[in-house]
C-alpha cells in the first residue's frame, strides 16, 4: 500500500512576505512623517478678537486662535499651533513640482481664459 502525501502551499509565508511589501512600498509613497502634525511656536499678528479669543495669523499664512489673549488687533503675540511637517520641511512644494513639472512660478501667477493674439 502507497501512502501519496499532499504538500500544502505556504499561504501564510506569502501572506507575511505580501504585506512586508506593501507596508515597504507604503512607507516610501506616503512618508508619513511629512503628513504628521509638528507642534510650532512663533509670533502671530492678530487679525480679529472673537468672543472665544484672538485670531491671527502666522507667518506661514496660517490663522491661529488663541484663547486667552488681551491685546489689541495688529499687535504681535506667542501661539503654538499644529502645523503638517510638510508645509515646514518643503515636502508639499516638492511634490507639487514633481507632479507638474511643466507648470512655473510665472504660469501660477497668470490669470484669465483665451488665446493671445
Amino acid at each position: 500500500m502507497q501512502q501519496t502525501k499532499s504538500k500544502k502551499t505556504p499561504q501564510l509565508k506569502f501572506v507575511l512576505i505580501l504585506a512586508a511589501a506593501i507596508s515597504v512600498t507604503l512607507v516610501f509613497t506616503i512618508t508619513p512623517w511629512n503628513i504628521m502634525p509638528t507642534l510650532v511656536t512663533e509670533d502671530v499678528q492678530v487679525i480679529t478678537i472673537a468672543e472665544y479669543g484672538c485670531v491671527g495669523e502666522s507667518s506661514l499664512g496660517r490663522s491661529v486662535v488663541v484663547p486667552d489673549c488681551n491685546v489689541g488687533v495688529g499687535d504681535m503675540m506667542s501661539a503654538t499651533f499644529y502645523i503638517p511637517a510638510g508645509e515646514i520641511n518643503g515636502y508639499l512644494e516638492g511634490l507639487q513640482k514633481r507632479q507638474n513639472p511643466m507648470v512655473d512660478s510665472w504660469d501660477r501667477s497668470v490669470s484669465g481664459i483665451g488665446f493671445a493674439p
